[in-house]
Parts: structure tokens; sequence; C-alpha cells
């Protein structure tokens, strides 16, 4: 489709450096020829030197990144950067090392709803004991606190003088409800802690969730009131129930939006009734703006609301909330090593047109992109991370010409502040001569070595006004002889001048004085302007060496027509165009090699060699007269035969001669047509077989043969007697009883006799 700086359609240097990082701009002054327009100097660096641009005349201004100062800094580095950016983008690293006893504030903000009284209790005494344990991690902290019930108008809380004096039932004395009340700065002093929470009471409110989120926003915004230094700034909100949040307060008929503002007098927030409670988004903004990190100290019931929250809100931890001041003090230090192990980078807005992106490079080979990119986590003291960060200008501002942009780390106060500069336009403007000479007596700035015109000049030298553009008597000019087409309908003629068209896509160009000529309407093969062999100059292909034809689609390269016998077509046809014609209509095939109806050489000559080695065959009688064209060499053995890779063509055959013998020879023609043969001078005939062990096999297997018959017989014979011994044995028993009972009948008879 052609490259980007073509498409820019640039019409001076400032504008084409703005295209693409590699966009450059000749300002030779004769570059351009005939019928192209001043958008043509625009186009890739390496497209310009092909064209012709000598690269001292090539603009082509790049970015740089420069620091400066160098600072001695705490945390981060550097401290201060200048970028000058083009459409590149620009590279940079920013490191981070967690600094050793780094001063920290904390500000414990809690719910004195009448639901955290046993809290308050443990509370009272929790300021002499985090100062202990916290001068184990810094030498410099600071402590305050503050609280929070509600917004004091109905819903929230009972607005009868009764509840407002003491909101809780029975006979507990509990303070008046109120939104926020910074009870103690921040202080170095833990037993002045302990002294003002201890004259704390817990006061009431009718709802379930609290006006916590008032009292954030107040304890960010109000830093001079809190005391917040620019060190470390740690919040603890400790409650037991959830949160009110923007629309909540149209319950008590509130609707102005919270305006983020401190509003603190006497220490007690005073808008509570005028303006709602504030976003989440609002929320996390001005603790970003402040470098606040927030820990939620919450009653197990409320841990999976306030999870979901600090996943909304940057550089925070959630903690359960005990009934023992040590194992609140705990939760803070885990908390506090939890937020201060990991780094995460923001920036602020950035200008219309530029874009950020960062890469980091932690502990342990862990590296990220894209969002990231932006955060390294389990950095212990010392430890030193760094973020790859690139900058791009896709677009010069409109006004400024210089912009700041700041990057962060969230809940630290050190910051990188950017001064981008933008590179808007190229050197050689600032040398141009207004009211040139060069463009028509003055109607123009020579600039970059082209006319940029002033208002109502038009043309490459500003030689028309734009009212004299359509005028018939300049398309008279843009007309080419005995036709009526003005620029060959292919451009514009402006100041009798034809400009010629652009198209789609950007490497089809037209071209010539009337725009007569193009580079893409030249002849094509394989679908290729040219066959991909030439360049397509005028509506005609001018082609790379060894091509030819109207497409360059005819290769004048023989080697695809060389045949395995090293003729070019087999010596049987031409080579055109890459692919063998063939001139004898037997041979076929991409090097004429094929023949089906063909005798091979070896048949072809084999009773000549057959007559001429051994006397012998079907020529033999006409041997001399037919069969001297070559000459012969006898060999001793096929060995000594010659081997492909001569420079004559070579043909190795086998073949019978009348007596069944095989005899070997070679066929081969030199560069002088000589034909040349050499033959193995003993043929390889069979040998007769051999009688004797044909015999002994035969004698042999009619012995075995019979043998194996005359077993068989016995087998059979064995097995017939066997049988009639069995029947004989088994009469002879049926004769025996026929004897026994004769001889009993008789005696039967002869007592029966003899009774009677």
């Amino acid at each position: 489709g052609g490259s980007d700086c073509i498409k820019a359609n640039a019409k001076s240097c400032g504008e084409c450096i703005q295209a693409g990082p590699n966009c450059g701009w000749c300002k030779k002054t004769d570059f351009l020829q005939e019928g192209e327009p001043t958008s043509a100097r625009c186009d890739d660096l390496a497209a310009l030197k092909s064209k012709g641009c000598p690269l001292e005349d090539i603009e082509n201004p790049r970015g740089a990144a420069e620091k400066l100062r160098p600072e001695a800094i705490t945390q981060i580095q550097p401290q201060k950067l200048s970028l000058l950016l083009r459409v590149e983008p620009q590279t940079f690293s920013l490191k981070f090392k967690r600094a050793e006893d780094y001063p920290i504030d904390l500000y414990y903000l809690m719910d004195l709803s009448y639901s955290m009284k046993d809290d308050l209790e443990n509370v009272k005494s929790l300021g002499t004991a985090l100062m202990l344990e916290m001068e184990k991690i810094t030498s410099d902290f600071r402590i305050g606190f503050g609280s929070f019930v509600e917004k004091t108008v109905m819903p929230y809380i009972s607005t009868t003088p009764a509840k407002l004096r003491n909101p809780c039932t029975g006979d507990q004395n509990c303070t008046s409800p109120f939104s926020y009340k910074n009870v103690l700065s921040l202080t170095s002093e833990g037993n002045k802690f302990n002294e003002l929470v201890g004259k704390q009471h817990i006061s009431g409110n009718l709802d379930s969730p609290e006006g916590g989120f008032d009292a954030i926003m107040q304890v960010a915004v109000c830093g001079e009131q809190i005391g917040w230094r620019n060190v470390t700034r740690l919040l603890v909100f400790s409650t037991d129930a959830g949160f009110h949040f923007a629309g909540d307060g149209k319950l008590g008929g509130i609707v102005l939006p919270n305006d983020g503002k401190c509003h603190l007098e006497n220490n007690v927030y005073t808008m509570s009734h005028y303006y709602d409670y504030p976003s989440i988004a609002h929320l996390v903004q001005k603790l970003s703006e402040n470098n606040i990190q927030t820990i939620f100290a919450v009653t197990e019931e409320f841990q999976a609301v306030y999870k979901e929250l600090k996943n909304l809100i940057p550089k925070s931890a959630v903690g359960t909330l005990s009934s023992n001041s040590s194992n609140v003090i705990q939760l803070i230090i885990d908390a506090y090593n939890s937020l201060s192990s990991e780094v995460i980078l923001e920036n602020t807005k950035l200008p219309k047109g530029v874009t950020i992106s960062y890469k980091s490079f932690c502990k342990n080979g862990v590296n990220g992109t894209q969002e990231e990119g932006r955060k390294c986590s389990n950095i212990s003291i010392g430890d030193e991370v760094i973020f790859e960060i690139n900058i791009t200008a896709n677009e010069c501002p409109k006004k400024e010409q210089n912009e700041t942009i700041k990057i962060k780390p969230l809940g630290f106060t050190e910051e990188l502040e950017i001064n981008l500069q933008f590179i808007c336009e190229c050197q050689c403007q600032s040398e141009g001569e207004p009211n040139s000479p060069a463009c028509h007596a003055g109607n123009g700035t020579f600039e970059c070595g082209a006319c940029r015109c002033n208002e109502g000049r038009i043309g490459r030298l500003c030689e028309c006004s734009t009212d004299e553009v359509n005028s018939e008597d300049m398309d008279a000019y843009c007309r080419r002889e005995n036709s009526t087409e003005i620029c060959s309908n292919n451009g514009e003629c402006i100041c009798g001048q034809c400009v010629c068209k652009k198209r789609e896509n950007t490497n089809e160009v037209y071209s010539g004085k009337y725009c007569e000529c193009d580079n893409f309407n030249c002849d094509r093969s394989n679908g290729l302007i040219c066959g991909g062999n030439g360049i397509c100059k005028c509506r005609v292909c001018e082609c790379f060496p060894n091509f030819t034809g109207s497409a360059c689609d005819c290769s004048l390269d023989t080697a695809p027509c060389m045949a395995s016998n090293g003729q070019i077509c087999n010596g049987r046809g031409t080579c055109e165009c890459g692919t063998c014609n063939c001139t004898d209509p037997k041979f076929q095939g991409p090097t004429c090699e094929m023949c089906q109806t063909c005798v091979g050489v070896c048949a072809e000559h084999k009773d000549c060699v057959q007559c001429r080695a051994f006397d012998k065959g079907e020529k033999k009688e006409t041997c001399s007269q037919e069969c001297m064209h070559f000459n012969m060499t006898r060999v001793e053995s096929r060995d000594k035969l010659p081997q492909p890779g001569q420079p004559d063509p070579l043909s190795h055959c086998k073949e019978k001669d009348v007596d069944d013998c095989w005899f070997y020879f070679t066929y081969s023609v030199n560069s002088n047509g000589e034909a040349n043969v050499h033959v193995v001078e003993t043929p390889e005939c069979p040998s007769g077989p051999d009688i004797i062990p044909i015999v002994a096999g035969v004698v042999a297997g009619i012995v075995l043969i019979g043998l194996a018959l005359l077993l068989i017989w016995k087998l059979l014979m064995i097995i017939h007697d066997r049988r009639e011994f069995a029947k004989f044995e088994k009469e002879k028993m049926n004769a025996k009883w026929d004897t026994v009972s004769q001889e009993a009948f008789l005696c039967i008879k002869s007592a029966v006799a003899e009774e009677k």
C-alpha cells in the first residue's frame, strides 16, 4: 500500500517529519521530476536515497533525551528529565531504591459509633506502644488521631433534641453525633496521643453504614490541619461497619457532589449536611494526589467488602481489627511492610497525541510489561529496581511547544518531572527566505528546497492565484497534441502544469508532463507486473538482465534446457525463454530426451559394436561397410570404461550377443561430432549346470520318499493287527460265558427231577 510518508501528502518539511519516524524531506532544489507534486519530497529515507537525493540534502531531525541536572535523590533517579520528541519513542530508565530510616506519618481514623466501644478502650494505650514498635523501623515517626460517625441529618441519625445530646439508649453517656473530627494533628508525642484519645467518648447513629468516606476525604485534602509532611503517609481506617458513598446523600436530601476540598473549622467537618459522600473514584484520586497509603482495620464480618474496596484503591491494605492493642500494632506494621515493599508508578495526564509505556525489571529476574510493567513487589530496604519507560509523540500540540508531565511511585513523595519538547519543524525551515524571488516574484517563502506559497497563491512556484486555477487558457498547456484530455485524465491542471493525482496504493504513480505515464499498466505475467523480473516505466517493461519479452517473462538462462547428456535440449531442439522447443517431432519432454518410438543408443549400436569387437552378430558380413562410423577402444574390465563427469555426452550400455553372453560398452560424441566407443574385451557368458549335485539330489529324494512310504505302510499294519487281536479276545470271552450257563441249567434240571 505504500509508505506512511507518501500517504501523509505533506506540503512542508514540518508536516513530513510528523508523518513517521522514518520520514525525511529532500530539500534538493531540482529533486522533483515533471508532473510530481511537492509532497513527493517526503518519503522513506531509503527511498529518497534511491531516487537520487544526497544524504546532506535530507532533513531528518531525531528525538533525544537529556537530563537537566544530576541530584542526590532519596529513592528515585532521575528527578528531572528533558525529552525532545518526534514520532519515534524516546526511552529512558527510572531507578527506584527503597531508602533506610525513611520518615513516617501515621494518622489513625476511627469509627466512634456505639458498636466500637470496646475497640476505643484498646486504642487509648496505642500511642506509646506504637511509637516504641515503629522506632525499630524509623527514627522519625509521628502519629495523629481522628474520629467519625455520620452525617448529622435524618435518616442517618435521630435529630430529636434529646438524641442530639445523647444518641445512646439507657444510662449510656454518649457524646453528640458528628461527621468527622480531627482530635490530634500529627505529633511525635505518644503520650499526648494516649491522653487525648483517652478523653474520647462513643457516639451513635441509626443505620449500619457509616460516613467514613467523608472523613477520609477531609484527612486527604486538609494537609495543613492534619500536619502531613512530605514523607511516607499512612492512614489507618478502623471500623466495624460498611460505608456510604456517592448517591447515598439523596436519602437525606443532599444532592450536591462532594467538592473534594477541605472544610474543617476548629478541627470539625462543617459541610457534611451540604455535600454528598465522595465516590470511590474521587477518593482514589485525592489519596493518590496526596501520596496517602490506606490500611483498613475492619472486623472479620466486613473483610470481604473492604478487600473489594482495596482492589479499587491502589497502595491499600486490609487487616482484621482485634480487641487486643498488640494485635492492632502488629496489623499496622505488617500492612506498612507490605505497602512499602511494592512500588507502582503513575503519571499525570498526558498531552494529546503523547503515549507512554512501561517495562519493569524487578527482583529475581521478574519482568513485567503493559500494566504489569508499572509495578514491582517484594522490595526490601536497599533493593534497587529499574523501570524502562517509552514516551512517544504521535502529533505536535496545537499551541504550546513544551509540556510537562510527572511520574511518581504511588505512596511516595519523590517524583520525576519530565519536560517534553516537540520537533514540529525542520531546521531548514528557519533558513527560509520569505517573499523569495524563486517563488514567482515573491509570492511565497522558499524553504527546504521548495516554495511555501502565501495566502491566495498556488502552484509549485506559487505562480498562480487561486482565481486562475480553472482558467481555460491554462488548461491548454495541460493537453497533449491532438488530444482533448486534460492531463490524460490522470491529474489536475494547476497554473498550466499537470499535477498528477495520487492513487490509493501509493506505490502506483502517475508521471510525465501530461501524466501520460504510470508504473502499473505494463504487461503482467503470473499476476505480477513485468513478471516480477523488471520495472514498469511509462507503461513499458524495462527487464532485468537475463530476461526479455513484453512482460519480462522470457528467461535467457539456458540452464533449465540442459539435458542429462550435457547438450542443450539434448541436441534435438532450441532453448526459448528457458524452455525447450523440440525440433525433432519424435522427441518430447522439458529437455527433448523422451522418445516413445525411438530405439535407444545402446540398442542402435549393439550390432556394430558386436561385429567389430567380437566378429559375430547379424552385421558380421557387412561390418566393414555399415559399422565404421565410430572409433573403438578395447578395455580390460568394466572399471576401465569412461565414467560420468567427462565433457562429452556419455551412454553406458549392457547388451546380449548371439551366444547369450553379456558385453559392456560406452557410446559418446565429442564436440567435433566424432563418436567414440569403449568396449570391455571379454564378454560375461553364463556357465553350464553342475550335473553331479543334481543327480545326487534326485537319488536321495527317491530313497527318502521310499523309506517314508514303507514306514507309513508298517504303521497301518500295526494298527490293523491290534484291532483284530482285540476283536479275538472279545469273542473268546463270550464263548466262556455260554459254557458256564449251560452247565448251570443241567444242574438245576437234575435237582428238580430228584425232588419230584
